[in-house]
């Protein structure tokens, strides 16, 4: 049985997302579509507005057939690294395809990009390290190299966010001659980062904000996404009573970092450059998460960067933890969030000939991927009361959802 792989964050599933699971099908013919989703803490460094349990059980209801975890130590990374977690775990479920939403919307487009960086890639890479050396962002330092070996034009943005991670895609399925053909959908109507619904396929961004502004389910938000959301959305905070966002964290963080000292905040990923200091002056000032990050920020350390070096001091990931995953090819192991009835059929036959481990609970395997998923758990529901908390963490420990077909 041929299966596609979508790499998602789903946050919350929506109708954009709809768009993309039907056009893979469709582009794919596979009877099988497994996402890889990133857990509690996402990309951009921000904690998820529901939990992945949740999320899966969306995703799930709305015609995916497996639901894998994308490991935390990739998922709250630059694109290179989310992309090896991610390509690399469906790499080892067995998917024949991979589909993936972009600006560009040609597959022929990232190919012939990833070509040019081959030959020319002595060159990108030294006019990022000058760019890197004087002060740039790491995306804007990649931007400007990019333009250097004419890959950031109308066919090839490589400065737009989709852009970038189906680039990543594409690098890691080419780079270790994987046997995954490549798909991709063109994005439409909503831009990535677009702040304010403007019709029934918004920006996740925008639909979050809505969500948090309102308090509640509105019929704005309501026309951006299924019932089969709407359902688990409810459910969660029916359950929890909040949905998540940094402000939950900030004095959890505050405190956190006030009582490390500066050797304990170098070990952290991301904290490079003396930036401990930075943190730990600005943290006695700030009175909120937004307020912090614009006090740590500067052309170097971008708002995403530095909210993924938090997400890292709340799940106290060190530098030698992602080292880890670097010098790793592949992933020790494949995690199953949920399934369906097909799924399981797939799973079933395709465990058989897997390389790694099928698991569904943290017990089941020893690695350090799994000691950073509990840590990066116990973070994210650090904000619940002690008995809600109890039972979400306790998720962990209980067999993968089944979704049963009518």
């Amino acid at each position: 049985m041929d299966a596609c792989g979508l790499i998602v964050e789903y946050n919350p599933f929506h109708n954009g997302h709809l768009h993309h699971l039907t056009e893979a099908k469709k582009h794919s013919n596979a009877p099988c579509m497994i996402a890889v989703m990133s857990g509690n803490f996402l990309q951009r460094g921000e904690p998820a507005i529901i939990d992945k349990f949740h999320r899966a059980k969306a995703a799930l209801a709305s015609g995916v057939d497996i639901v894998l975890e994308l490991p935390f130590l990739y998922a709250v990374q630059s694109s290179d690294l989310f992309a090896k977690g991610a390509v690399q775990t469906l790499n080892e479920i067995g998917v024949s395809s991979i589909c993936f939403g972009s600006e560009s919307g040609t597959t022929s487009n990232f190919i012939t990009s990833y070509e040019i960086l081959k030959e020319k890639g002595s060159t990108f890479k030294e006019v990022l390290r000058k760019n890197l050396h004087n002060g740039l962002s790491f995306p804007e330092a990649s931007k400007l190299a990019y333009e250097k070996i004419g890959l950031t034009n109308s066919e090839m943005d490589l400065s737009q966010p989709n852009n970038i991670l189906g680039f990543s895609y594409i690098k890691e399925i080419l780079d270790h001659s994987l046997n995954i053909n490549a798909f991709t959908v063109k994005r439409t109507k909503s831009g990535y980062h677009d702040q304010k619904i403007s019709g029934s396929i918004a920006s996740a961004t925008s639909i979050r904000k809505q969500l948090i502004n309102d308090g509640s389910i509105t019929n704005e938000s309501l026309s951006t996404f299924s019932d089969h959301t709407r359902k688990q959305l409810a459910s969660y905070y029916d359950k929890t009573d909040v949905w998540h966002n940094w402000e939950h964290y900030f004095s959890l963080l505050q405190y956190r970092v006030l009582t490390m000292d500066y050797s304990e905040l170098a070990a952290i990923h991301g904290v490079d450059e003396g930036l401990e200091y930075r943190i730990k002056k600005t943290a006695k000032k700030s009175k909120s998460i937004n307020e912090w990050i614009d006090a740590i920020k500067t052309k170097r350390y971008t708002w995403t960067r530095i909210q993924r070096i938090f997400v890292h001091l709340l799940t106290n990931t060190k530098k030698e933890h992602v080292e880890f995953i670097k010098k790793s090819n592949s992933v020790p192991y494949v995690r199953v969030l949920g399934m369906t009835e097909q799924g399981q059929a797939y799973l079933n036959k395709q465990k058989k000939v897997m390389k790694v481990p099928i698991i569904s609970q943290l017990s089941d395997h020893n690695s350090q991927l799994l000691k950073s998923e509990e840590q990066s758990s116990n973070a994210y529901y650090s904000i619940l009361g002690t008995f809600i908390r109890k039972q979400m963490v306790d998720q962990e420990l209980s067999p993968p959802i089944r979704l049963i077909e009518n």
